[in-house]
This record gives C-alpha cells, sequence and structure tokens, in this order.
C-alpha cells in the first residue's frame, strides 16, 4: 500500500514556474514507476510525464515536452515536477500516481494502482 499526498500547486503568471511535489508513505516506494497527471474541467484525466524506478528513464507527453521534468528522490520517498514557461492551459489539477514496474514506462491512467488526491495549478494570462 502507497499514500500519496501532492504539494507545489498554486496560482501563477504565463511563462513561469512551479515545482510540484508528490511524498509517498511506505518503504516500497523506490519500487514503484511514479508519473504525473493531470486533469482540466470538462476534460479527461491526461498524462504529463513518468519516471523509472530507478531514474533512468523518463517520459513526457508532448504537451509538455521540454518544459516539465520529472525527478525523484527515493531517499525522500518523493516525486517532483518542475514546470517552466507554464502556459494557461497547462491549467489543471495535476495527480501524481504510483504504478509496478514495467518494461515501459507507463502513460494510461490504468497502468497505476496509487494516486493522490491532486493539487491544484492555475496559469493565468
Amino acid at each position: 500500500q502507497v499514500q500519496l499526498v501532492e504539494s507545489g500547486g498554486g496560482l501563477v503568471q504565463a511563462g513561469g514556474s512551479l515545482i510540484l511535489s508528490c511524498a509517498a508513505s511506505g518503504r516500497t516506494f523506490s519500487t514503484y514507476t511514479m508519473g504525473w497527471f493531470r486533469q482540466a474541467p470538462g476534460k479527461e484525466r491526461q498524462f504529463v510525464a513518468a519516471i523509472s524506478w530507478s531514474s533512468d528513464n523518463t517520459y513526457y507527453a508532448d504537451s509538455v515536452k521540454g518544459r516539465f521534468t520529472i525527478s525523484r528522490d527515493n531517499a525522500k520517498n518523493t516525486v517532483y515536477l518542475q514546470m517552466n514557461s507554464l502556459k494557461p492551459e497547462d491549467t489543471a489539477v495535476y495527480y501524481c500516481a504510483a504504478g509496478p514496474v514495467r518494461r515501459y514506462l507507463p502513460r494510461y491512467s490504468y497502468e497505476y494502482d496509487y494516486w493522490g488526491q491532486g493539487t491544484q495549478v492555475t496559469v493565468s494570462s
């Protein structure tokens, strides 16, 4: 069982930056693939980024590639999402998720087993 708690969301102007954190409980954090998703009002949950248990592999949605960076610190049981050059279309509730290790980095929500409660990111124009 893994419990996830996101933090770091807020209101930022377009072009600004935010760092989201996701703290995980449990001693097996390092064995999970971690991902970030987001959901805007009236839209489906959307994949943002994923990172392997060892941090040697990352994967990004095309919409955030080059602007967002996912990272993790297994010693701190925490995964991060550095978001730069934010755009109004990045406005959403951001969720972190934990899933089993696979041979690829999963990008569909059903591939993840545990979810945080979400943190709101609002980008003003």
